[in-house]
């Protein structure tokens, strides 16, 4: 099989697929927070929220720390330079593809155009 990706971009966009972690890392950017507190906010079991926290710090995306019996989560240290040059990749080919598409387009408007012209004439 080709690999066309490597660990940490799995791991990375595996982890951002579900919609709460995407939600824990937007909470996580606003302030640090408790796994409790974070189970709370999102409705759910703290093993459940566990879990979460758990695939967001295999892919580096969120840190904790455990202090007594408060385990808490803060914005891991990992930058996502490797994932957002990945991104640029397919936003420059799907821009150019709209810019050609856009010039067929404009193509079509004219020649519509001076048929009009032509049938009016």
């Amino acid at each position: 099989m080709v690999q066309y990706s490597g660990p940490h971009l799995d791991a990375t966009f595996a982890a951002l697929s579900d919609a709460t972690r995407r939600g824990i890392l937007e909470q996580l950017g606003r302030a640090d927070a408790s796994i409790t507190a974070l189970a709370e906010k999102f409705d759910m079991t703290l093993t459940g929220m566990k879990k979460h926290v758990g695939v967001l710090e295999q892919a580096g995306l969120v840190a904790t720390k455990k202090v007594g019996r408060v385990r808490t989560c803060k914005l891991g240290p990992r930058p996502l330079d490797a994932e957002t040059a990945w991104l640029e990749r397919y936003r420059e080919r799907w821009a150019s593809r709209f810019d050609a598409l856009d010039e067929v387009v404009e193509e079509l408007k004219q020649k519509e155009k001076t048929r009009g012209r032509n049938k009016r004439a």
